[in-house]
This record gives structure tokens, sequence and C-alpha cells, in this order.
């Protein structure tokens, strides 16, 4: 297994031939740190946990999809634009690559989830979903339709607070994540993807009420979310599937 590579802000490489194209807007990152070891065997073949100072982390990342687009086309007005909330863990495989392995990702457009699940084998899941600001207060809410556990929620406030102007080592790792590990073409496979450096605000973090945690099957985190963060987002290009991941399992 070679040497992860180092966390960084900007992205190790550009994507020049984009499967895909969006935008992630008005992003609410809420993180709890876990053993590794509680979370291993939820990762696909050929990747174990990535951790900072010896603990991974749970994701739950609520944002606006805007304008999904393949290929060089112009992004998708209405089907292509929709709130969408995930749960994730954080991956590295045998060649250093860090990534992040998404858990559920609750969408309120039922055709791209359809197309996620079928095309990408990506836990995609069709819910009632909505984004509300109101000043410096944003609300994210999502009630899961399909296929289930139905009734899967979640509601998140936060108040958004100052601009950080240098982000610690923490948050570069919990956010600059520059692919996405997942069960492809009968093994583990790498998407890259690259955008801008994230603009990353403090965040308030006033309610959270939500069980999608559960529902992926990670054990729930105790106590207190150890980072909240927020960003107005950036345009984001999607790669397509690199070489498998490379880590024999026993």
């Amino acid at each position: 297994m070679e040497k992860p590579a180092p966390v960084s802000p900007d992205a190790p490489a550009v994507v020049r031939a984009p499967l895909l194209t969006q935008q992630w807007l008005d992003l609410c990152f809420v993180h709890w740190a876990v053993e590794p070891g509680l979370v291993a065997g939820l990762l696909p073949e050929g990747t174990v946990p990535d951790t900072h100072e010896g603990l991974t982390y749970v994701g739950l990342v609520a944002f606006r999809m805007h304008r999904v687009g393949w290929l060089r086309l112009p992004g998708v007005p209405y089907l292509g634009s929709f709130p969408e909330t995930n749960v994730r863990l954080y991956s590295v495989d045998g060649h250093g690559r860090r990534g992040v392995v998404f858990r559920s990702m609750d969408a309120s457009r039922l055709i791209p989830v359809v197309m996620g699940r079928a095309g990408f084998r990506l836990p995609y899941l069709w819910s009632r979903m909505r984004v509300r600001t109101v000043g410096d207060t944003v609300t994210y809410t999502s009630s899961r339709r399909w296929p289930g556990p139905r009734g899967a929620s979640s509601r998140i406030t936060v108040r958004t607070g100052e601009r950080i102007a240098r982000p610690t080592e923490l948050e570069h790792f919990l956010t600059a994540r520059w692919g996405m590990h997942n069960a492809f073409f009968g093994g583990a496979a790498y998407l890259p993807n690259d955008h801008p450096r994230w603009p990353l605000y403090r965040a308030e973090l006033l309610d959270c009420e939500e069980d999608l945690v559960a529902a992926a099957g990670i054990p729930t985190p105790l106590g207190a979310p150890v980072s909240v963060l927020f960003s107005p987002g950036v345009p984001v290009r999607l790669g397509r599937p690199a070489r498998p991941a490379g880590i024999p399992t026993p």
C-alpha cells in the first residue's frame, strides 16, 4: 500500500475530460469523530478508513445540487437541480488516493436517483427535501420516500458566521476530498473530481434531528459534532472511474 497522498486544499489534478459537471451550493458540513474499526467493514473492498490523528469521521452533508450536466453539455436546469443530503465516510486506497464513501445520498428528484443507482451503483434515495434560507440561517429538511427505510429523515439548521481565513488541518481533511470510492464493475473504483478551493465559514448548529446516520448502518455517534462548517459552494467537474483501488483483502 502506498503512503496516503498529502491533504491539500487544491485539487492534485485537473479533470480535463469531465464525465459530469455540476455546482454544489449552500453546503453544511456536520462531522463526528469515530474509531476506524467501527466503520472499516462499511467501506468498499480495496479501501480502508482514512484517519486524522488516529480517528476517522462520519459526515452529514446537506446542500443544493445545481445544474448537473453530462460531459461538456450545459447543465440541466430542472432535473439537474435539487436538494441533497449525504452520509459519508472517509477512505484511502492502495494507491494512496484519499476519498469519500457515500453510505446514503438522499435527493429530491426521482430520475437522477434512478440514474445514479442504476448507472453508478450509488446509494441514492428519493426523498422530500427543502432548503430554506432566512438571513444568516439555513434549514435543510429531508424525509425519505423510496426505497427505504421509508420515513428516515433529517432536519438541520445552522447559523453562518465569519469566513475562515486559514482552515485547520482537520477542516481541510474533512472538506478537501478529491475523489470518491465506490463499487464499480465488480470491484472498487475511484472517481476523481476537481473544483476551486472551498470558501469555508464558521457555522453554529442550531438544530440537528436526524436518523440518516443510523439508517446508513453506521453506529450513531455520541456527543456533539466536532466540526460544523458552511460553504456557499463551488463548481465541480467529475472524472471517469479510475483503476481499481488496489488493497488486497484477506
